[in-house]
């Protein structure tokens, strides 16, 4: 039986791995099934410890974590019949003349174009999951429909009466509603009433980082990454498309009042910071190993974790241990500004071409000390 919402609700590096890790476990997102941490696993008179089991687990049992996506049906992937087998046999590592006689219809020229077309699809979606990713931050209208209502929404689905919402808050919050939540399994509209709830635990008009918001919501329940995901989707919250800050958005900060609208606030406060050209890095907490790039505008480093959210970064050593290793294991840090003297005019290009040269030789971030 799949699973739908360990699909959704999995990051992209998430379904590429085919596991999630959630605290103390690493679940199989193609059927569900969890691993214990620091357990060693015993298969055919060989051990292994959780993460190689799980990539064990899934080879054996689901074949890749390509196969079990790929055997998803349109709901889930949005491919044709046509394109889920070209894509099966283009995974076999079969040439194009070679699918061409598997299919036993079109010529070579016809999968080459196929492949192409797939391509262009691959491309799409890459610019689509950004513009959706940029528009979170934004669209504070869009989660309208979702909002929790007492008795008064056109549409009776989440229609809300004061007894039921009392019914369900009793229900899963056992201790009252400033203590735990008993779980996070119900119907879409008891969601929405745990998700109006929680979101009273955050002040209005106030930026939260990624590491308040979770431990605010820790204290509610086990997996608070699940709750954010689910309070950024719903519209109770919004946030920075680099995740760098939250905050309150949905109807407990109107009922509030007037909240200042921090886009436009967060846009002002954008223009008046001066522009700063330097050197970064990327490091790897794991294994010390770096990456070291230059930009003429430091405010957008955190473009780069973005850019490994997506699994589109330039460089590809770092991209696939990102995605192996989460960005948990990953810190982005400065390691020089341009310094810029009064009345004299800098070549920003070449003074930071210079400048990323210098910390290349003292850092070498090259074969295993890096990813240059």
């Amino acid at each position: 039986m799949i699973d739908s919402e360990l699909i959704w609700n999995a990051s992209l590096s998430e379904l590429e791995r085919g596991y999630m890790e959630k605290d103390d476990l690493y679940i199989c997102i193609c059927c569900g099934k969890s691993f214990e941490k620091g357990i060693i696993y015993p298969e055919d008179d060989v051990l292994y410890e959780t993460k190689k089991y799980v990539r064990l687990h899934i080879e054996k049992k689901h074949g890749s974590a390509f196969e079990y996506l790929i055997s998803l049906d349109k709901s889930f992937t949005g491919l044709s019949e046509i394109q889920s087998n070209l894509l099966k046999l283009f995974y076999q590592g079969k040439s194009d003349k070679e699918v061409q006689q598997e299919l036993g219809s079109g010529s070579t020229s016809t999968i080459r174009n196929h492949r192409f077309v797939l391509k262009e699809k691959e491309r799409q979606a890459r610019v689509f999951l950004a513009i959706m990713e940029l528009l979170r931050a934004k669209d504070k209208h869009a989660p309208a429909v979702l909002k929790v209502q007492a008795g008064g929404s056109k549409d009776e689905r989440y229609r809300i009466t004061e007894t039921e919402k009392d019914k369900v808050l009793a229900k899963y919050f056992p201790s009252g509603t400033r203590g735990p939540l008993k779980s996070f399994s119900m119907r879409e509209k008891q969601k929405l009433i745990i998700l109006n709830e929680l979101s009273k635990r955050f002040e209005p008009d106030r930026i939260y980082s990624e590491k308040e918001v979770n431990e605010i919501l820790s204290a509610a329940f086990e997996d608070y990454a699940l709750l954010r995901r689910y309070l950024i989707e719903y519209g109770f919250m919004n946030r920075q498309p680099d995740g760098s800050e939250y905050w309150l958005a949905g109807p407990a900060a109107e009922q509030e009042g007037n909240a200042v609208d921090r886009r436009q606030e967060l846009k002002l406060m954008a223009k008046e910071v001066k522009t700063q050209a330097g050197v970064f890095q990327i490091r790897n907490t794991k294994n010390g190993k770096l990456y070291v790039d230059s930009t003429p505008n430091l405010k957008t480093i955190n473009g780069q974790e973005f850019s490994l959210e997506m699994g589109s970064h330039m460089c590809k050593s770092l991209q696939q241990e990102w995605s192996e290793m989460g960005k948990e294991n990953f810190v982005i840090e400065v390691l020089e500004t341009v310094k810029e003297k009064e009345g004299v005019q800098l070549d920003i290009k070449d003074t930071l071409k210079k400048l990323k040269e210098k910390w290349l030789k003292e850092l070498q971030p090259f074969g295993d000390r890096g990813y240059n």
